[in-house]
């Protein structure tokens, strides 16, 4: 396989794989977002009920912030690999080339914090803005 083409595969496969990654848990934060901005607890007879709506999407938003360092961090991993095995087919080791290989791969990992870092807020600030809900329900309960 060229290798050229095995560097393009690793890099906007998981670039690709990252940026939807971060567009989906952008997406869900504005959703869960407009929804609990805009829930009526009233309409709630039990709280399970009200715990299921509100907490919807949010464990993708979760696993979004904890598995998109990872996925940079394959990504690095493979790029790295990839520059080892091009320097042993051409028998040059020319440290223009490795050094900018090298930091080519840790794109990857870069993009991977530029997800998880804001994902992972958008968890916590949702987790949040749910227990004030669950617990204002359960003070319209009690009045």
């Amino acid at each position: 396989m060229n290798i050229e083409l095995l560097k393009n595969l690793v890099d906007y496969g998981v670039l690709g794989i990252l940026g939807f990654m971060g567009f989906l848990a952008l997406w869900f934060y504005i959703e869960r977002l407009l929804f609990l901005n805009h829930i009526n607890l009233k309409e709630y007879k039990y709280k399970e009920q009200l715990e299921v709506d509100i907490t919807n999407n949010t464990t993708i938003i979760s696993s979004i912030a904890s598995n998109a360092v990872y996925i940079g961090l394959l990504g690095t991993v493979f790029g790295i690999i990839i520059t080892f095995y091009s320097m042993g087919l051409s028998g040059q080791i020319d440290v223009k080339i490795i050094m900018s290989s090298l930091a080519l791969a840790l794109k990857a990992t870069a993009l991977g914090l530029i997800v998880a870092i804001p994902a992972m807020f958008f968890y916590n600030h949702l987790t949040r803005k749910i227990e004030v809900l669950t617990t204002l329900w359960s003070i319209k309960d009690e009045n």
